[in-house]
């Protein structure tokens, strides 16, 4: 697998697949949509709007791409990202959690950074 130019497939499909399942059910005063700057390798799932009148403005989701690997900056999924990118056949090593502080990186399945 050609990582640079599959892995932004990868996750590029992904995200595009639970933005199009989140607005199968639109909510008139939420925006879910995904922010993409490919050239520099990242990805982000937002959510925009008004929820029982308070303004809601968060990321779902942020992945970038560095150094040949996925870095999981932020995940709010009930399954997480990681798990789509193992199922698409994104190696382990290849999937940094980096929600989580470097130094706990070691317990987990996945890559602890480099």
């Amino acid at each position: 697998m050609d990582k640079l130019t599959e892995y932004p497939k990868i996750i590029k499909r992904i995200l595009t697949e639970y933005i199009e399942l989140c607005n199968r059910r639109p909510n008139r005063d939420m925006e879910t949509f995904l922010i993409m700057d490919e050239p520099k390798g990242h990805y982000i799932w937002m959510n925009l709007g008004w929820q029982n009148d308070e303004r809601i403005t968060g990321m779902t989701v942020y992945v970038r791409i560095r150094d040949g690997k996925f870095w999981i900056e932020e995940d709010w999924t009930e399954d997480g990202i990681a798990t789509d990118l193992v199922s698409a056949g994104v190696p382990k090593e290849d999937i940094v959690l980096a929600f989580h502080e470097p130094k706990m990186r070691q317990y987990t399945d996945f890559a602890v950074a480099s």
